[in-house]
């Protein structure tokens, strides 16, 4: 999407507790970044784990959605460029991909974190905030000047069928910030193939039009899903946002696990998690994953 250079991505099952691994070939050697929120270098247009400036993997949202709307904790990913692609500019392709594959159950219990009291942080007029909720549950809101987005808001409890009602919803940017990203070494790969793109009369520049009239909020939805992936374990409770974005998903959840009062590990006596699960709290690192 912003590099505008070929990439490959080759996937490998990974044993529990394991997590999400990037593994990042480059000079003849091999970086290992972990999907996690520490790793965070930068949230501008994109979610960047490492070093901006040295070894990183960019634009790893709709690959972490993935995996955090199917399920998937423990994955090894080898990659030969510092961006995974965008594809379509949804994560439908990453979806099939897995789904094609199949998924394995692994004997090891899953590890959650389950909100216990509200957590908000603020930046200007936009808002983020988890909430405890029995369940995953994601409610957000996006408000744009332009007339083809307008006010959208959309909630969602999350599972693998619900995961795909937000899946194929497109990146979409307007096209008075192409030359302006260009000139910045952005959006050097986007295209009408990879991207929803309003023109300068806020008419829909694709010929096809939109999935579906409020794919804006989708994808800001589908953002927020990959971006809280990062927290090393799926969590218990509900994530609100007003026109959120990367960056203030990763200070949202930067402030719920800076406060050990505000959440608690916890796991399941069952090997996948229901509304009816029983969960009992537990003491451990922040990922214990169970599927891969």
């Amino acid at each position: 999407m912003h590099s505008g250079k070929s990439v490959s991505v080759h996937f490998s099952p990974a044993d529990a507790d394991t997590g999400i691994v990037f593994h990042l070939l480059a000079d003849g050697g091999v970086t290992e970044i972990r999907a996690l929120h520490s790793e965070v270098g930068s949230t501008d247009l994109s979610t960047v784990l490492g070093d901006p400036a040295g070894a990183h993997v960019a634009t790893v949202e709709h690959l972490m959605a993935t995996l955090f709307g199917l399920g998937i904790d423990n994955v090894a990913i080898e990659i030969d460029g510092s961006e995974v692609p965008i594809l379509d500019g949804s994560a439908a392709l990453f979806v099939d991909a897995f789904e094609h594959a199949g998924i394995e159950r692994l004997a090891a219990r899953r590890r959650y974190i389950r909100v216990l009291k509200p957590v908000r942080i603020e930046a200007g007029g936009s808002w983020a905030e988890f909430r405890p909720h029995d369940g995953t549950r994601f409610e957000v809101e996006i408000d744009f000047d332009s007339p083809a987005i307008g006010r959208q808001s959309l909630a969602i409890e999350l599972d693998p069928e619900r995961f795909r009602d937000v899946a194929r919803a497109r990146t979409f940017g307007f096209m008075k910030d192409v030359e302006r990203l260009w000139a910045a070494g952005f959006a050097l790969g986007s295209s009408l193939e990879n991207s929803v793109v309003i023109g300068d009369d806020h008419r829909i520049i694709n010929m096809e039009g939109l999935r579906w009239p409020d794919e804006f909020v989708r994808h800001k939805t589908l953002d927020a899903m990959g971006d809280l992936a990062l927290a090393g374990a799926r969590f218990i409770g509900c994530f609100r946002s007003y026109r959120g974005g990367h960056k203030l998903n990763a200070a949202a959840l930067r402030r719920l696990l800076a406060d050990s009062s505000a959440y608690q590990i916890v796991d399941t006596s069952r090997r996948e998690r229901s509304r009816a699960a029983e969960v009992s709290a537990v003491a451990g690192p922040l990922h214990a994953p169970s599927v891969r």
